[in-house]
């Protein structure tokens, strides 16, 4: 691989790092939403649908871990 190309996909995986970044503040946030709900909202729909949001915010910021790895692996 050229420089040209490394170059090009350091700066793709900069951009992942700064999204997954966010991605982990908004988890955060969700989280802490969650854990100031009254216990009488616990286990109801709304926490729930914070608890899902939770975890598909995770797998997302997962899949960015792995195409950042695959990046770097690739520009090796």
């Amino acid at each position: 691989m050229n420089n040209k190309r490394r170059k090009a996909l350091s700066e793709i995986s900069d951009k992942l790092k700064v999204l997954k970044s966010q991605l982990e503040d908004i988890v955060g946030d969700e989280e802490e939403y969650m854990d100031n709900m009254p216990e009488s909202l616990q286990g109801s729909e709304k926490y729930d649908i914070a608890e899902q949001a939770c975890d598909s915010l995770y797998d997302a910021v997962s899949g960015i871990e792995e195409a950042i790895s695959a990046i770097e692996e690739a520009a090796q």
